[in-house]
C-alpha cells in the first residue's frame, strides 16, 4: 500500500492519501481521543503521540499536530493509517454513519432561495478546493445578509482561513448574491 502526503496551507496539518475511499458519504472531524471511539481509524491516530485532531474525507485523512516535528511523526501517523486499512477493520464504528450528520441549519423561509444558491456555489466551487488543501467548509445558516460556515479539517485553525473566507468565499458569493452582505465562521 503507498500512502501519498501533502501539505496543507495550515503548518500544523498534513493531508494523507491512501489511495482508496476513506469516506464514501459525508465527513468527519474528530478533536480528541474520546469522539476517536466512532472511528477504529481515528483511535489509531489518536494513539500516536502529538495527533491534537483528525479529519476523514472521500479519499483523504487530514492529520493535526499538537506538538513534535512532522519528521518524526509522519512515519507512525504513515503505519497507523497503513496498519488500518490492511487489517479490513471499518473506517467507521458500527452505527457512526448516521453521527456524521450535523445539528441543523438555520435561515428564514423566505430566504430559501437565497440558501439553495449558497449551497450550490458551495458544492460546485469552493468544496472541491478547499478539500483539495485537506479539508471541508459546510453551510451552518443564514441570517440577515450574513452567511454562517463551518470550517473543518486544515480549514479549522488554519492562518489563512480567514482571508480564505473574506476575500475568497465572502466575494464569491457577494458576485452572485447581492443579499449577501458577509461571511463568518461558527
Amino acid at each position: 500500500m503507498f500512502i501519498q502526503t501533502e501539505a496543507t496551507p495550515n503548518p500544523a496539518t498534513l493531508k494523507f492519501l491512501p489511495g482508496r475511499t476513506v469516506m464514501p458519504d459525508g465527513t468527519l472531524e474528530l478533536r480528541d481521543s474520546e469522539q476517536a471511539e466512532r472511528s477504529p481509524l481515528a483511535q489509531r491516530l489518536f494513539g500516536v503521540n502529538g495527533v491534537s485532531g483528525v479529519f476523514l474525507g472521500s479519499d483523504f485523512i487530514t492529520v493535526t499536530k499538537s506538538d513534535g516535528e512532522w519528521p518524526h511523526l509522519k512515519p507512525a501517523i504513515l503505519g497507523a493509517i497503513m496498519e488500518h486499512f490492511m487489517s479490513g477493520a471499518p473506517v467507521l464504528a458500527n452505527g457512526s454513519a448516521a453521527d456524521v450528520i450535523e445539528e441543523g441549519e438555520f435561515f428564514a423561509p423566505e430566504d430559501a432561495k437565497t440558501v439553495e444558491t449558497i449551497k450550490d456555489l458551495l458544492e460546485t466551487r469552493i468544496r472541491p478546493a478547499v478539500a483539495g488543501d485537506g479539508g471541508d467548509i459546510t453551510f451552518r445558516g443564514f441570517k440577515d445578509g450574513t452567511v454562517y460556515l463551518a470550517m473543518k479539517g486544515s480549514c479549522s485553525g488554519c492562518p489563512s482561513s480567514t482571508a480564505t473566507l473574506k476575500h475568497g468565499i465572502q466575494n464569491l458569493l457577494r458576485h452572485f448574491l447581492p443579499d449577501v452582505r458577509e461571511v463568518e465562521a461558527v
